[in-house]
């Protein structure tokens, strides 16, 4: 009866000895990609280069604004505010960024593992109230500053990552 955990992981122990890790440069190189998968994305929705992600509009301050250094728990951070933005909005225009940016997240997580910091998942804003008043309000400038605004911050993150981000 004691032997049966020892037998049970010896008997695993040759599929285990072919499993692999993937290498770290990989999954670096995947989120470089799919950053610039994202930013072509915005850029194909025609109506998001009528506002540059550094303008002010007043009531939209809880969409996040551009960093200019972030570690790869304000990157998260920062893509859990925005996933949380595009899922609240109708525009079937976000939904495959919306996606994206759940899969940037995966990724980025697995950056962070690696570098022996694994990152708590973040919730994004704590509150959606103000951003139901503002989506009843102005539904399509939300939409036009937030996408703005992600490209913005996927551009710093690129560059962010050829300079191997801390935790």
């Amino acid at each position: 009866m004691r032997c049966a955990p020892l037998c049970q992981f010896l008997w695993l122990w040759p599929y285990l000895s072919y499993v692999q890790a993937v290498p770290i440069g990989k999954v670096q190189d995947d989120t470089k990609t799919l950053i610039k998968t994202i930013v072509t994305r915005i850029n194909d929705i025609s109506h998001t280069q009528s506002v540059s992600s550094k303008q002010r509009v007043t009531g939209l301050d809880f969409i996040p604004g551009v960093h200019p250094v972030l570690s790869l728990s304000k990157m998260d951070q920062t893509l859990a505010i925005y996933q949380q933005i595009l899922t609240s909005l109708p525009s079937r225009n976000v939904i495959q960024i919306s996606n994206d940016l759940e899969n940037l997240r995966d990724l980025l997580h697995l950056l962070a593992s690696s570098k022996s910091c694994p990152l708590p998942w973040a919730n994004g804003l704590d509150t959606l109230e103000s951003l139901g008043s503002v989506l009843e309000a102005s539904l399509y400038s939300t939409e036009v500053v937030a996408l703005s605004r992600l490209q913005g911050s996927l551009q710093d993150m690129l560059q962010q990552l050829d300079l191997s981000p801390g935790c």
